[in-house]
């Protein structure tokens, strides 16, 4: 299979702004686990509640592709990017009929080489994680969930779920020397498009460690938008797009608070990198 086209100077020009940006979701697994110490889970009953409540609200959940697109033109609102991060085999058996049931996309962002294993990220041993969801001092405990599949993924794309990349091996891209970029971003990229025959558009970088090297390393791969966690909001592009975490938590209220203050969040969560 010949590489997907590179994506051109002119289309990563366009920079959002705080205004204007359109509120993305970051979700991992939909399953109700019997351990879950980094609250990556929702249930497949709670995500139901959180899709209906914002197809209630005459919100439409699209992946990010579609999402970028829409900004591009400056016809996003109305829109909603509904992410996952890591590629956990719930994603396909509980989330994507929620999807399906309310007309809506998303995008799935995995892992190229650890297809079929499982989140040994998370294993006892293993480095501390930063991001927002450890606590100070607490050690990675978390059970193993089971990741998707070469079959999985191409099960998605063939419902019209986006598939992105979420880097060769899991590994935190900010401070990595330049080859090790060019392999985490550009070599995942190439894989999972001989995998799914499909381009793939969009990264999502790891505990969403992100610099300037690393969003040189996604832009240089080709790759038409990157998903961070925050961003100081003077480096808001395309290639590092802040998203907010949702959890089993997020019932109807604090949904409606995160749409509220969304932008405010992303704003303080950005000056603080």
């Amino acid at each position: 299979m010949t590489s997907p086209p590179i994506a051109s100077d002119s289309a990563l020009a366009v920079r959002p702004s705080l205004r204007t940006l359109p509120l993305i979701l970051m979700y991992h697994a939909v399953a109700d686990p019997a351990s879950d110490p980094h609250r990556l889970a929702v249930t497949p009953a709670r995500f139901a509640e959180q899709m209906a409540w914002l197809a209630g609200r005459g919100l439409r959940g699209v992946g990010m592709g579609a999402l970028v697109d829409a900004m591009r033109a400056g016809c996003q609102r109305g829109l909603v990017g509904i992410t996952f991060d890591d590629g956990y085999v719930s994603v396909l058996d509980a989330a994507l009929p929620v999807l399906r049931r309310h007309g809506f996309g998303a995008t799935v962002f995995v892992i190229s080489d650890m297809l079929g294993r499982t989140n040994e990220w998370d294993r006892p041993g293993e480095r501390d994680r930063p991001g927002e969801r450890d606590r100070p001092g607490e050690r990675d405990l978390g059970p193993a969930w089971p990741l998707l599949d070469g079959t999985g993924v191409g099960e998605l794309a063939r419902a019209g779920i986006e598939i992105g990349s979420h880097g060769a091996t899991h590994v935190p891209l900010a401070g990595l020397p330049a080859a090790a970029l060019a392999a985490e971003a550009a070599g995942s990229r190439a894989a999972l498009g001989s995998l799914t025959g499909r381009e793939i558009r969009g990264f999502a970088y790891p505990y969403g460690s992100v610099d300037p090297a690393a969003c040189r390393a996604v832009r240089d791969a080709g790759y038409a938008y990157g998903c961070a966690v925050a961003a100081p909001p003077g480096q808001l592009s395309l290639t590092a797009l802040p998203r907010i975490y949702v959890g089993q938590r997020d019932g109807a209220a604090r949904m409606a608070a995160k749409r509220r203050l969304y932008r405010g969040y992303i704003a303080l969560r950005g000056a603080r990198q």
